[in-house]
């Protein structure tokens, strides 16, 4: 294997685990919840403004879900174009782009809102890609 595809499918693989873990955590442990008891028990109870057909608590899941599931996407479509579909990779502009975009988006989402861990999985996934971009359009 060349080393560009390696660096995209290890930069999916990143993301691809942090997407992993953070479906884990979503639905086994108490890693989301807030720290005050209070707090937990309001967020069972109240709804959003948009809808009373779900609370603050099980909203949050879904999106803690989603979330997880669009990281997981990321790392298997990647993965799969590096490992299987390099040269339609590295010729599509629009593919090179987007996975450098998302990645992009998501380092500004974990740098704003989240906290230190995905920061850094998420900074050395666009690092691994990055280079890996780098280096297949030099050899190209």
């Amino acid at each position: 294997m060349l080393l560009a595809p390696a660096l995209i499918l290890a930069s999916a693989t990143v993301l691809g685990l942090l997407g992993g873990l953070h479906l884990l955590f979503t639905f086994y442990g108490n890693q989301f919840d807030p720290r005050d008891a209070i707090v937990t028990e309001a967020l069972r109870v109240v709804s959003p403004v948009i809808s009373r057909q779900t609370t603050m608590a099980r909203a949050a899941k879904g999106f803690h879900a989603s979330h997880s599931l669009g990281a997981m996407l990321f790392a298997l479509v990647w993965g799969y174009l590096a490992l299987h579909q390099w040269p339609m990779l590295l010729q599509s502009t629009f593919f090179l782009a987007l996975g450098m975009g998302v990645l992009l988006a998501y380092l500004a989402l974990a740098q704003r809102y989240w906290f230190s861990v995905p920061q850094r999985g998420i900074a050395l996934a666009n690092v691994l890609y990055a280079i890996g971009l780098g280096l297949g359009l030099l050899a190209s």
